[in-house]
């Protein structure tokens, strides 16, 4: 049996694939179309294909939960590799090039038919405020055959989106990359991703996390809503019989590493403006996984977590503007 240390890479990160297409757009396109300022929801392939059509110059860019992490671990430096499914279309070509060129390992092969490339359209308005419509498309249906049984055992750590919970057949390659993973030592780290995709799957997740998780990601609401419990300290104390190490945010009031008997509770960075809080929680997990990949005290690991979170909200996208290596070296790491 392999161990860590010879892993290929670092982190593999398994999740929905979705391009990010950024536009300008005014008041009146989103009144035209119908369009609730602010909100987020999830749309058909028909009303993706005609704002797709409808908006004007945008940026393209790889993005979900997990790619945004493995995206965030590949600035930091380290090794990551991404599983997720794209459609053989132009939304597929981009994803795949785009999380290729920031240094991610993907060659997940694209479905040849059934629905198109997810994507994400974010429409930003002179004010500033984003509002989101997706279509999920090909990317939940991912199925086990697209687990790369040699990727998996060649990656230290594999990272699971909980979005993905939804689809049974991506499910079922969660289990399987879990199997596989802990057959050839490695580790199995989840994230909730949502308190309703938690109440949706409450007793498979407590499930997963009891049998195949090593280390668990959750903010306040998740982790509140995986245990039914009215506050956050009984939430903490409960993950301590499920899961060795459970990694626990809360915006603004910083973070709680539980492992074992041993509670860290680590300050958020100082923030001068919260300019998008998009993607603050998958940027503490790339921060807290490079980290961990290097063999810091969880602590530390935290810490790093939460600069990449307070860089992340400060820009608008998912994306860092400068490497994640030379910020967090700048700052004594």
């Amino acid at each position: 049996m392999s161990t860590p240390q010879e892993a290929r890479f670092d982190v593999l990160g398994i999740g929905n694939a979705i391009v990010d297409v950024l536009a300008n757009v005014t008041e009146e396109f989103l009144i035209k179309h119908d369009l609730v300022k602010g909100s987020m929801r999830l749309i058909d392939e028909v009303e993706a294909h005609e704002l797709y059509e409808a908006l004007g110059p945008s940026v393209e860019m790889s993005g979900g939960s997990a790619a945004n992490t493995i995206a965030g671990l590949a600035s930091f430096g380290r090794r990551a590799a991404f599983i997720g499914k794209v459609r053989n279309d132009q939304l597929g070509e981009v994803f795949a090039h785009d999380i290729r060129s920031l240094g991610v390992h993907f060659n997940t092969p694209p479905a040849t038919e059934g629905p198109s490339t997810a994507r994400c359209l974010v429409m930003i308005t002179p004010d500033g405020e984003r509002t989101m419509n997706t279509w999920l498309g090909a990317a939940q249906n991912l199925n086990p055959d697209d687990v790369d049984e040699a990727l998996v055992a060649d990656s230290a750590i594999i990272y699971l989106e909980g979005y993905l919970w939804d689809p049974p057949h991506a499910k079922d390659a969660f289990r399987k990359a879990a199997r596989i993973a802990r057959e050839a030592g490695r580790k199995v780290a989840l994230t909730l991703s949502d308190s309703f995709c938690v109440d949706r799957h409450r007793e498979s997740f407590l499930e997963l996390i009891e049998n195949q998780v090593d280390i668990l990601f959750a903010n306040e609401a998740e982790i509140k809503a995986l245990y039914q419990v009215p506050t956050f300290d009984e939430a903490m104390h409960a993950i301590k019989a499920h899961c060795p190490l459970a990694v626990l945010t809360r915006s603004a009031a910083g973070s709680v590493v539980v492992e074992g008997d041993d509670v860290h509770v680590i300050e958020a960075y100082p923030v001068r403006k919260v300019v998008d809080a998009t993607g603050a929680g998958d940027l503490f997990a790339a921060g807290f996984l490079a980290g961990y990949s290097e063999g810091r005290p969880v602590a530390e690991c935290a810490r790093l977590g939460a600069l990449a979170a307070a860089e992340i909200i400060q820009q608008v996208g998912a994306r860092s503007i400068r490497p994640f290596h030379e910020i967090a070296r700048e700052n004594g790491f």
